[in-house]
C-alpha cells in the first residue's frame, strides 16, 4: 500500500502544471469565438471569411501532429512543452503589428502560430494526464482537465467578449487597437509560463512509461489496417468540427437574428456552461452508471435531437438548442480515443499522432457552415451538424467494433 500511495502523492506537483496548461488550452482555443465576430464587424467580413480564424487555428493539427511527436522525443517533454509555448507568444505578438497595420492576414498568421505551438503542448500533455496517475484513474484524470479547459473558456469569454465586443464602432483602427493590451499580457503570460515550465519539477517521462499498449501484440503491417481507428479518425474529425460550429458561430447566429452585441457575446458561454456541465456529470456516473459507450451514444443522440431543433424554433430557444449541443458533446471526445487506440499494439503512437490530425475537422467544417450561412441561412446552416452526429452515432455503435475490413 506504501509503495502505491508514495508515486500518488509524487503525482500531485507536475499534474497542477498539466492543469494549468489546459487552462492554457481552453482560453486561447474559446476566444477564437469572440474573434469571429471582432473580425467580421472590424473588416466588414462574410461569414465565410471570418470564420477562418478556425481555420487558420485548427489547421495546424494536420501539418504539426506528426512533427510535434518528433519534436518531443528530440527535446524531451519539459523542453518541448516551453518551446510550445513560447510559439504561441510569437502568435499573441503578431496581434500588435497586425492591429497597428488593419492587416486580417496578419492576424491569421498570429493565429496559425498560437495553433502550432497549442498543438506541441497537446501532443505533450495528454500522454502525461495518462501516464502520470494510476491507469484505472486516468478516466478521471482526463475529466478534471477537461473542467479546467471549459472553465478557461468561459473566463476567455466573460474577459475578451467584455474588451473586444462592446462599444462597437465603425472605425477599424481604434476597434482593432482593442486588442494591443489585452494580447501584449497574453504575450507576458506565455513567456512566464514557458520559463516556468523550462525550470520546473515535471519529470521527464519516456514512451516505455506508458503501459498502454502492454500485453497487446499485432502481425498487421499499417496503422491503416485497424478500421476502429481509420473510422475514429473520422468520427474525431466529425466531433471537433461539430463542437467549434456549436461553439464558435452561436455569437454571429445571435447577432444575425436579432440580438444586440451585448447579449450575444455571452452566448459561447452558454455553450462551455453546457460542457461543463456534461464533464462534472460525466465524472460522477462513469463508469459506475454509464459506460463511456452508451454515454457517447447519448451524447449523439441528444447533438441530433438538439440540431434539429435548433432548425425548427425561433429566436432565444433556437440559440439556446444550439447552446445546449455542448452538453451533448462533452462524452464524445473522451470516449472517441480509447475505443480508436483499441489492440493497436506498436501502432499506438502513430495513430495518437493521426487522431490529433483528426481535430482539423475545427478547420474545415466552419467553413462549409460559414458558406451555407451566407447562400442559405444562417439557422438552416445549423443542419450541417445532424449527419456530423449522425456519423458518430454509427462509430459509438458500430464502428468501433470493427476489427478488420
Amino acid at each position: 500500500m506504501s509503495q502505491t500511495a508514495k508515486p500518488q502523492q509524487s503525482y500531485l506537483g507536475p499534474l497542477i502544471i498539466i492543469g494549468v496548461l489546459f487552462f492554457i488550452f481552453g482560453f486561447v482555443t474559446w476566444v477564437n469565438s469572440v474573434l469571429i465576430v471582432f473580425f467580421k464587424n472590424a473588416f466588414q467580413l462574410s461569414t465565410f471569411s471570418s470564420n477562418l480564424v478556425a481555420t487558420s487555428f485548427f489547421i495546424s493539427y494536420a501539418l504539426m501532429a506528426i512533427p510535434s511527436s518528433w519534436l518531443l522525443k528530440k527535446t524531451g517533454f519539459k523542453m518541448g512543452m516551453s518551446f510550445g509555448l513560447v510559439t504561441m507568444a510569437v502568435g499573441t505578438l503578431i496581434f500588435v503589428p497586425a492591429a497597428k497595420t488593419l492587416s486580417y492576414p496578419l492576424f491569421l498568421v498570429g493565429l496559425f502560430l498560437i495553433g502550432i505551438g497549442l498543438t506541441i503542448l497537446q501532443t505533450a500533455s495528454n500522454p502525461y494526464v495518462t501516464i502520470l496517475g494510476p491507469r484505472e484513474s486516468a478516466a478521471q484524470r482526463i475529466s478534471f482537465m477537461g473542467v479546467a479547459n471549459k472553465l478557461a473558456g468561459i473566463t476567455s469569454q466573460l474577459i475578451f467578449g467584455s474588451l473586444l465586443l462592446s462599444n462597437a464602432t465603425t472605425d477599424s483602427s481604434a476597434t482593432l487597437e482593442k486588442v494591443v493590451t489585452p494580447y501584449m499580457i497574453l504575450t507576458g503570460v506565455l513567456i512566464v509560463l514557458a520559463i516556468w515550465i523550462r525550470f520546473s519539477n515535471l519529470p521527464e517521462v519516456s514512451e516505455e512509461d506508458d503501459d498502454i499498449t502492454e500485453h497487446v501484440t499485432t502481425t498487421r503491417t499499417s496503422v491503416w489496417q485497424f478500421p476502429n481507428l481509420v473510422l475514429g479518425i473520422l468520427a474525431l474529425f466529425c466531433y471537433v468540427g461539430a463542437e467549434v460550429i456549436s461553439g464558435d458561430t452561436i455569437i454571429n447566429y445571435g447577432l444575425s437574428i436579432g440580438f444586440s452585441s451585448d447579449e450575444a457575446k455571452y452566448f459561447t458561454a452558454y455553450t462551455l456552461y453546457g460542457m461543463l456541465a456534461g464533464y462534472i456529470l460525466g465524472i460522477v456516473l462513469i463508469p459506475k452508471v454509464l459506460s463511456q459507450q452508451l454515454a457517447m451514444r447519448i451524447g449523439a443522440i441528444l447533438g441530433i435531437i438538439l440540431s434539429i431543433a435548433a432548425l425548427l424554433t425561433t429566436g432565444f430557444t433556437s440559440v439556446l438548442c444550439v447552446a445546449l449541443i455542448g452538453f451533448a458533446n462533452a462524452p464524445i471526445w473522451p470516449a472517441i480515443w480509447p475505443l480508436a487506440l483499441n489492440k493497436l499494439g506498436k501502432f499506438t503512437k502513430l495513430a495518437s499522432a493521426l487522431l490529433i490530425m483528426g481535430i482539423t475537422g475545427g478547420a474545415l467544417l466552419p467553413l462549409i457552415h460559414g458558406y451555407l450561412t451566407d447562400t442559405v441561412s444562417p439557422q438552416l446552416a445549423y443542419g450541417l451538424l445532424i449527419p456530423l452526429y449522425a456519423y458518430i452515432l454509427f462509430y459509438a455503435l458500430i464502428g468501433h467494433k470493427k476489427q478488420s475490413w
